[in-house]
C-alpha cells in the first residue's frame, strides 16, 4: 500500500499510521484469505461487484456503514471489529 497517511520532515516519512480506510482494507483482504475465498466468491456472497471488492482490498473506496455491516455480519464479526489495528 501507498503511504497515504504519513507525516513528513524533509521529504522523509517520519511517523506513518493507517486511515481507517487502510485498516479496513487490511482486515477484509485477511479475513477473506482465511475464510479461503477468492475475491469473486467474497463479492457474489456479498452481493458486491467483483470490482469493489478489489478496490476495497486496495483502501480506494469509500465504504458505507451498511456495507460493513454486511462484511461483519458474514465473517460473524462485530463491525468494530473491522477497525482494529492488529
Amino acid at each position: 500500500m501507498e503511504c497515504h497517511s504519513c507525516i513528513y520532515w524533509n521529504n522523509n516519512p517520519i511517523i506513518w499510521y493507517m486511515s481507517s480506510r487502510e485498516i479496513i482494507a487490511k482486515n477484509v483482504k485477511i479475513l477473506r484469505e482465511k475464510a479461503k475465498l477468492k475475491r469473486e466468491e467474497l463479492s457474489l456472497a456479498l452481493n458486491f461487484d467483483n470490482s469493489y471488492i478489489s478496490k476495497l482490498e486496495k483502501g480506494r473506496v469509500n465504504i458505507t456503514i451498511d456495507k460493513l455491516d454486511i462484511i461483519a455480519k458474514f465473517f460473524n464479526i462485530e463491525t468494530k471489529d473491522l477497525f482494529n489495528h492488529n
